[in-house]
């Protein structure tokens, strides 16, 4: 059975790590129609819940019903207060080397879209920062809002950004992503907001590949992007000891929120919004507002890398 026509089917185990990511982002409720698309295959040595979505009878606040974790100590996203994170002169700059042979292809998993990278040698990498050791980069992702005054997952200030791009990153000191994934050191996301202004000519590229992908399940090749080309200048930032923000809220996040904003067109945001949360064939429903509020910060530290 092809990779497609598995994730549609919605059964068996995924044994294979490289598709953790996609049955963990897969099987959404659309948030308009309340009609829940086909559930997702179940994670191997997981128990996954098949209606969690972003509506109000399976969205955010429902969560914790199924994951008990989503009212843990370190949830995330978080409000960030700039003016309440700690300057520490001991974090190290952010050293990214991506390989853009590596990107190897465009899924629209049902809750967003994801681009995949081959992560199979330390050829695309991030260290230094926060963490110790060397993680590889699995995927980006971004979460966005039906209109601009909303759509990130971080915000600062209680001030939203209408779209967050995440760079995933697992550490090579555990055997693969999966398993890196259940550990609280085991993932790293460079968290970075998207700015309504001009037109990001390298975000075009991504965007120009969403129309072979419009409806849940879709995927196709994408080779030879650098996703260092949609960081931007300045690489100054905030972390902290966070989760997943989408279910099964894996509390295995060291979280890099960059400072300063990338920025994309109103006709760059109106295509995130043209891709669909439901499949070919089935009643269609705009894939928007796909993120999570920020949770509590229970106590924790969020330290700057900048003063």
């Amino acid at each position: 059975m092809s990779r497609d026509a598995e994730e549609r089917r919605g059964g068996g185990e995924l044994q294979d790590p490289t598709l953790w990511m996609a049955a963990l982002l897969s099987g959404l409720t659309c948030p308009l129609k309340g009609r829940r698309a086909n559930p997702p295959p179940p994670l191997a040595g997981a128990t996954m819940s098949h209606g969690w979505g972003y509506g109000p009878t399976n969205g955010p606040e429902k969560w914790g019903q199924d994951f008990p974790v989503a009212n843990g100590a370190r949830q995330s996203p978080i409000n960030i207060v700039p003016g309440e994170a700690q300057y520490d002169s001991t974090l190290k700059p952010l050293k990214l080397k991506y390989d853009p042979s590596n990107s190897n292809g465009i899924l629209n998993n049902g809750h967003s879209f994801q681009v995949d990278f081959v992560d199979d040698t330390d050829s695309s990498t991030l260290t230094g920062g926060p963490i110790s050791g060397t993680y590889r980069l699995k995927q980006f992702h971004f979460h966005w809002g039906a209109s601009d005054d909303r759509g990130s997952e971080h915000t600062v200030n209680g001030i939203n950004f209408p779209c967050e791009l995440h760079l995933v990153h697992w550490n090579t000191k555990y055997p693969s992503f999966g398993e890196a994934a259940s550990q609280p050191d085991g993932l790293a996301v460079v968290g970075v907001f998207l700015k309504i202004g001009a037109a990001n000519p390298r975000l075009q590229k991504v965007l120009d590949a969403l129309d072979a992908i419009k409806t849940k399940g879709k995927q196709t090749t994408f080779p030879n992007f650098d996703p260092k080309t949609l960081l931007p200048g300045s690489l100054h930032y905030w972390t902290y000891d966070g989760s997943l923000t989408t279910p099964p809220l894996l509390e295995s996040v060291t979280w890099i929120v960059l400072k300063e904003p990338i920025s994309v067109s109103p006709a760059q945001m109106a295509k995130f919004r043209g891709l669909l949360f439901t499949g070919e064939g089935e009643s269609p429903c705009c894939m928007e507002d796909n993120y999570r509020p920020p949770q509590p910060l229970k106590g924790r530290k969020v330290r700057a890398s900048f003063k």
